[in-house]
């Protein structure tokens, strides 16, 4: 079959071997993947000389199964994430661990963005927001536009930033009023939009230096709130604003409990839900109900579909400024 992959600087096709089904895992022919771009491009800039496979949020239809599945049977369409075991690939072999079933009314253009929603979640999650509480969102790419919907479907008050006037406008189509592109005007108006004690938590979907935003960060927070780091940002702050709030700096890695655990992906083991409630994998349903019941809608981020074998094209979409936000290869079309 065949993969995107990065190689030297270039997006390449490249022939990789399906392999044999374990025990726990189904067999996938995908529909669609969407594009990470803040992950992706990292590794596509690198430059390395190694072969890397890229991508590792898909949708697609179920063509086989490995032993002791239970919950799953051919022909039921699933979401999915998580490398290696998804990549922008025409077959996966996926653990059903990381597999959510896609009911009939929600677009699997939509599901294929599951990867990007359960990392969405989590950095929720992360930032222990509560039912009333208040978030500022700093970065409207693909994951800030993402956190912004799903946190305001959780009656999170939402005061969003990116300088980027177009991502600003498509938050506010997402049901956030309070969006900005100008620090300055997100300041004149963050006591409306989050209260005037201040936000309970930012969450940093930016990358690149962090020490203004970072500082700007602390003040925007209230007392003993928190900063949650989801993009690529360096960690510099001032400590005397750290100690003045007794802030708390957290970051959040990938999806949820579970990933990069052999024992939760590999082997299929679940956590027992008493013990660990949300995993990647709930949170990966948890993405999958949210478009089920018309909370939240993707339909206008996808800014972008191509086949899979012209993916080359589809990443040149984010080398420069524009207007890409999210994008889909599309498979068998």
């Amino acid at each position: 079959m065949k993969a995107v992959a990065a190689l030297r600087g270039k997006v390449i096709l490249t022939d990789v071997e399906p392999g044999p089904i374990p025990a726990g895992h189904v067999r996938i022919r995908t529909e669609y993947s969407a594009i990470s771009p803040g992950t992706e491009m990292t590794y596509i800039q690198r430059g390395a000389d190694q072969l890397s496979l890229l991508g590792y949020s898909a949708v697609g239809v179920i063509e086989a199964l490995g032993a002791q599945v239970e919950g799953r049977h051919v022909g039921q369409r699933v979401a999915c994430y998580g490398a290696p075991y998804v990549r922008h690939a025409e077959w996966l072999t996926v653990p059903t661990n990381l597999t959510a079933v896609v009911p009939e009314q929600v677009l699997p253009e939509e599901a294929a963005f599951a990867g990007l929603g359960a990392i969405a979640i989590h950095a929720i999650r992360t930032a222990d927001l509560r039912f009333g509480e208040s978030a500022v969102i700093v970065g409207l790419g693909i994951l800030g536009q993402l956190i912004a919907r799903i946190a305001s479907a959780a009656a999170v008050r939402v005061a969003a930033l990116d300088v980027n006037p177009q991502r600003v406008a498509l938050v506010r189509q997402g049901n956030v009023a309070g969006a900005y592109d100008s620090q300055d005007q997100l300041e004149a108006q963050l006591a409306q939009a989050v209260g005037t004690a201040g936000a309970d938590s930012v969450l940093l979907c930016a990358g690149g230096p962090g020490e203004a935003l970072m500082n700007s960060a602390m003040r925007w927070i209230r007392d003993r709130g928190n900063i949650v780091i989801v993009g690529d940002l360096s960690t510099e702050y001032a400590r005397g604003l750290m100690f003045g709030k007794e802030a708390r700096v957290l970051i959040s890695r990938a999806g949820g409990p579970g990933r990069y655990d052999a024992q939760y992906e590999l082997e299929n083991r679940d956590y027992p839900i008493g013990y660990v409630r949300w995993t990647e994998g709930r949170n990966v349903e948890a993405y999958i109900r949210l478009l089920a019941e018309k909370r939240i809608s993707l339909r206008g981020l996808i800014t972008g579909k191509y086949p899979f074998t012209q993916a080359e094209e589809a990443y040149q979409g984010y080398a420069a400024p524009s207007s890409a936000i999210g994008t889909l290869l599309t498979y068998g079309e």
